[in-house]
């Protein structure tokens, strides 16, 4: 931690730490903490130290020693609501933050995934006078005097920014305004969130703890370029531009003469959120397998191809209008994926779509899931374990029970971490496999991934091997040709199987 001297001097780095001592994981740095920020730091670390100490009594009763303390399920319940309650106290930051975290079951168990995603949906609006004169400074002119029919009430409230209705040039958009003040708090309390990991990992260098730190690193790296809603009409000009040819799916048009850094205006597209399409599914105006081999065809396209993704996937941002087709909105964070990267994601969905578990931990490997000091045979038996209950023919409360018996008890032993932008990715496989569960209780993400990826195949190869095509052609090529065989070998092996049995 960094502080000026009590003279008023600039800020001086502190020395370096031992060496030998674990450092904070990543290589963004923290900026400097100072005289200032100390109000703030007492008032986060008086909400969370006690939820903390709680949690790693888990673990061992007096911290350093003793055996775990036993909680029931009641206990977990309420210390779920009052993280919640202290989260959504600490403002808007502490709740985007409670967005990420909802998805990474690696790091958040049950039933904390399930109260943090509900913090999402709890932020109150800023009232219609203060976002006004928000919109008067942006403009330069009354709000009412650029835009027709400005509803003061608000078509969404999120932590960040707020979003109202309108019309403008006789067209209906959306006006999304970012909440007064709200930059500085955010860059603010990243900052001290992990000023906050970054000691508790000198702490204890465990690597969930380092998990957590690489969150918030992403965090911390990621959320100025979210509050900047001109990079956002960017984005999204962008995306429409790559999908401009794809009818499933529609991406709001942006008015950029209208937008400025803290504001944006697009047009509006209605829909029904990708989680409350029962009446649709029921009617069957929208199919649950066509909806899931979409959304995964497009983020495969967005991930793989592009190597530029919507890394914000929440059910608010996806919706399905009454043509059936997927509606893709919010663009403030988009992320750039790098062409390494890309291989070594791909070739591991491949290895996975196969069943072949020493080339999926190969890939975990190359990917920087895995810590250095971790054997290859212990990654290639979890692997396996994993593909097995992947690949069970149950339905997924049974397989998240087999997971619960056969892995999760072990889990907090197992040196796995998602590093950089597979944090992100991780938000969206979280959700393809809600959505899918959502409306069908035996949904199995890899199985209906692995006709669209194989469908996919020689557009993927094409952007991954450069534009001359030639670049590693043979590495990705035999790993392409490894998965259509191993997909092969499992579709006669069932077929077999079934042909074989009694009547």
């Amino acid at each position: 931690m960094t502080l000026p001297s009590a003279n008023g001097t600039p800020d001086v780095a502190a020395p370096p730490t031992s060496v030998g001592e674990p450092q904070p994981p990543g290589t963004h740095p923290i900026a400097p903490l100072r005289w200032s920020d100390l109000p703030r730091l007492f008032v986060i670390v008086w909400r969370v130290a006690p939820l903390l100490f709680s949690f790693l009594r888990d673990r061992r009763r007096w911290i350093r020693w003793g055996a775990p303390l036993q909680r029931s399920a009641a206990f977990h319940e309420r210390r779920a609501r009052a993280l919640v309650h202290h989260l959504s106290a600490l403002g808007p930051a502490f709740v985007k933050l409670a967005q990420v975290f909802s998805a990474r079951t690696d790091l958040v168990p049950e039933p904390y995934i399930t109260h943090l995603s509900r913090l999402t949906d709890q932020v109150p609006p800023v009232p219609w006078p203060q976002l006004r004169a928000a919109l008067e400074q942006a403009w330069g002119a009354a709000p009412e005097s650029i835009v027709d029919d400005l509803d003061p009430v608000p078509l969404a409230a999120g932590s960040i920014g707020q979003v109202h209705r309108a019309r403008y040039q006789g067209r209906d958009v959306v006006v999304k305004v970012l909440r007064p003040g709200v930059d500085v708090i955010v860059l603010r309390d990243a900052r001290l969130a992990r000023a906050i990991v970054a000691w508790l990992y000198r702490q204890w260098a465990h690597h969930h703890v380092r998990g957590f730190a690489i969150v918030l690193e992403e965090f911390d790296r990621h959320i100025p370029e979210e509050m900047d809603f001109e990079r956002e009409a960017m984005q999204c000009m962008r995306m429409r531009e790559r999908f401009a040819n794809e009818p499933r799916l529609r991406i709001p048009m942006v008015e950029a003469a209208l937008t400025r850094r803290d504001v944006i205006v697009m047009e509006y597209l209605e829909g029904t959120r990708i989680d409350r399409l029962d009446a649709e599914l029921a009617s069957g105006r929208v199919s649950a397998r066509a909806l899931n081999e979409m959304l995964i065809e497009t983020y495969a396209r967005m991930m793989l191809r592009d190597g530029v993704f919507h890394a914000d996937p929440h059910p608010g941002n996806l919706l399905v209008d009454q043509q059936g087709r997927l509606v893709l909105l919010d663009f403030g964070m988009v992320i750039d994926v790098s062409v390494s990267t890309r291989k070594a994601l791909f070739d591991t969905i491949l290895a996975a779509i196969s069943r072949d578990p020493d080339a999926t931990a190969a890939g975990f490997f190359a990917l920087g899931m895995i810590a250095t000091d971790s054997t290859p045979d212990a990654m290639r038996d979890l692997v396996a374990t994993l593909l097995d209950i992947a690949y069970s023919d149950t339905s997924m409360s049974d397989r998240a029970k087999v997971l619960a018996e056969r892995v999760m008890r072990e889990l907090l032993n197992w040196p796995i971490v998602l590093p950089g932008e597979l944090v992100y990715f991780a938000r969206t496989a979280a959700l393809i496999e809600g959505v899918g569960v959502r409306y069908d209780s035996h949904f199995n993400s890899l199985r209906v991934a692995s006709p669209v990826v194989m469908r996919l195949r020689g557009e993927l190869l094409s952007a991954l091997l450069g534009d001359d095509g030639h670049r590693e052609p043979l590495v990705t090529f035999a790993a392409t040709l490894g998965a259509m065989a191993g997909t092969a070998v499992s579709w006669v092996q069932g077929w077999t199987k079934k042909l074989r049995a009694p009547s």
